[in-house]
């Protein structure tokens, strides 16, 4: 497996510039991972299949979808791809390289880990503080356009927004001058994670159900059913930060109750 991956590498950086992989490559990569991983979210709506997962019995209509492709689509071109050329510089002076050897799976892992960190921590301040009513209004209301989100409604937002989503991704990477593949599996797991907490479903293999403190799609669902001032769940990846400032007591109390409900609904079952 290790030396498919270094020839397959030794082919990349013998055909391409570095300029073409970190930012050309980088782009059709985000793209590629993104629509690959969502549509079939979107597919499952239309068909109504597996709907018994489906966390809200509502649906987007076809024209809602086709809307937020077609707006990811500019939005992809018109603000990531100008975003990535720009980093691209910050990158490689920050120490970013494309050349073998590959860096080991052990520093892959621990500045991946790092980036989640961050990102989740990052994320969840500014994610915060967009649930403010003006920037709600302005900003953020873009993003809550679709309540019943869809996979690929998780970068369907306000340029603003994706300007500061693509800051809190890529601040890690920034401050570590990673090797470009570290950087690859970051944003392909950046990107799978995103695309499934905005699924809107919760299935038995669901990473929540295995992770601990992994919010997932069930968590996230909540975040958008809500009016802005009582959503609350402002967490990216992980839900420590919601739990340590007390913003994840609204979900929590909902899974309680629900929990209780199912409980005494199983006992008159047998009582009966």
């Amino acid at each position: 497996m290790a030396s498919l991956v270094q020839s397959s590498w030794q082919f990349l950086i013998t055909h391409f510039s570095e300029f073409q992989l970190a930012c050309l490559g980088t782009f059709f990569l985000h793209e590629s991972v993104f629509f690959l991983s969502g549509l079939p979210y979107m597919m499952l709506e239309r068909s109504r299949w597996l709907s018994k997962y489906k966390i809200q019995g509502k649906n987007n209509s076809p024209a809602a979808q086709e809307k937020c492709i077609s707006r990811l689509i500019l939005y992809h071109f018109g603000v990531n791809l100008p975003v990535v050329i720009i980093s691209y510089p910050l990158l490689k002076r920050m120490g970013m390289q494309i050349s073998l050897p590959l860096p080991s799976w052990k520093i892959i892992f621990i500045q991946i880990v790092f980036y989640f960190i961050l990102e989740d921590f990052i994320f969840y301040w500014g994610h915060r503080i967009l649930h403010t009513k003006w920037l709600y209004t302005t900003v953020h209301s873009v993003h809550h356009e679709y309540a019943t989100p869809f996979g690929l409604t998780s970068e369907y937002a306000h340029p603003a927004e994706i300007l500061f989503l693509g800051f809190a991704t890529i601040i890690g990477p920034v401050l570590t001058g990673p090797h470009l593949m570290t950087l690859w599996l970051w944003m392909i797991l950046r990107v799978l994670e995103t695309v499934e907490v905005h699924c809107g479903y919760h299935f038995p293999w669901s990473l929540s159900n295995f992770i601990p403190l992994y919010g997932g799609a069930d968590f996230h669902d909540y975040h958008h059913r809500l009016l802005y001032t009582k959503s609350r769940n402002y967490s990216s990846t992980f839900t420590y930060m919601d739990r340590i400032f007390g913003t994840d007591t609204g979900y929590t109390n909902l899974k309680a109750s629900k929990k209780a409900e199912a409980e005494i609904s199983s006992e008159q079952k047998k009582q009966h």
